[in-house]
């Protein structure tokens, strides 16, 4: 792959908006609506962060991920995750050969993007697997460490609705994916557009806008961002605050939340605020920006106490009001 370069960060910044766009258009040819899911999708990719879709079955999760790697030429898997799911049918495993020697067949885990695709039906030790491909980007496997391609991305959805033979996350690996993606119905008027260019022989066709070397350029480019001082500390303090019987916490907290969110929650406001700067075309990000990236990545990391649940008060609600408190 060919080296990226540009004359400056800025205007590598407004090469990034003019990249985002296209990535935009490309995927609304496939992908009716859901326009904020593209977005924080496409935010956690330049961020080099995961993200957990979570969504009822049929509102297109599947072919989202699938289109995303096309139009970023990435190479694709999906792993359909069971019950029965082991840790050797996603990494890998050693066989014997011909000549009676070891050697390791790689599994679907070697890929630029993987779709986990309900990645709560299987149990711990497979999970566990994937988390250490997530946070190391690599595997293990017959005492030997084998790196994964680069860049590398885990999109896993999780369906709210049936839980029977599901294992739930852990908190550690929950804590693993930048974002927690809810999926919402369609409107009639999106959902009427869908049936009409589905039931057809119609296909759409996308182009290639980026490739692995430009995303990683990119990914490296959010991390230079300078962020002033006022912006690290409201990040911070937002993660501080929901943190029940601490110093920073709000009276809302201490009555409605038995967990708040950990350093990396911190991290990511940061990154996550520094992309949402650049695809606007900004050189470096506001408190506006923390704030449009705060829900997707506080709501998996605050858990509610009984009370919340009991009076309805809703994760996206007490993020809202913290937010809004700052």
């Amino acid at each position: 792959m060919a080296e990226v370069k540009f004359e400056s960060d800025q205007a590598a910044v407004d090469a990034l908006v003019k990249k985002y766009q296209a990535l935009e258009q490309e995927i609304g040819k496939v992908i009716v609506g859901q326009e904020e899911v593209i977005k924080n999708l496409l935010i956690s990719i330049f961020s080099n962060g995961h993200c957990l879709l979570v969504g009822v079955p049929g509102l297109a999760k599947t072919l989202l991920v699938n289109t995303i790697s096309e139009v970023l030429g990435l190479s694709f898997n999906r792993i359909q995750f069971t019950p029965d799911l082991m840790p050797s049918d996603i990494i890998g495993s050693e066989i014997l050969d011909e000549n009676r020697n070891f050697k390791f067949i790689q599994g679907p885990l070697f890929s630029n993007l993987i779709l986990a695709d309900e990645i709560n039906r299987t149990p711990p030790k497979t999970q566990s697997a994937l988390l250490e491909a997530m946070q190391e980007k690599a595997i293990t496997a017959g005492g030997k460490n084998y790196v994964l391609p680069s860049p590398f991305f885990v999109l896993a959805t999780q369906n709210p609705i049936e839980q029977e033979g599901t294992y739930p996350l852990p908190e550690a690996q929950l804590d693993r994916f930048m974002f927690n993606i809810w999926l919402d119905y369609p409107s009639l008027e999106e959902e009427l557009n869908i049936v009409k260019t589905t039931t057809t022989n119609f296909k759409a066709e996308v182009n290639k806008v980026m490739d692995g070397a430009e995303i990683t350029f990119f990914q490296n480019l959010i991390r230079k961002i300078p962020v002033p001082d006022q912006v690290l500390e409201y990040a911070v303090k937002l993660s501080a605050k929901t943190r029940p019987n601490t110093k920073h916490a709000t009276e809302l907290v201490d009555q409605y939340l038995s967990w708040g969110a950990g350093p990396r929650a911190s991290q990511y406001l940061i990154v996550g605020a520094k992309c949402h700067a650049a695809i606007n075309g900004k050189y470096s990000p506001d408190i506006e920006d923390v704030k449009a990236v705060a829900e997707p990545i506080l709501r998996h990391r605050i858990v509610r106490n009984y009370k919340a649940e009991a009076e309805g008060y809703s994760l996206e609600r007490i993020i809202q009001t913290l937010v809004e408190e700052n």
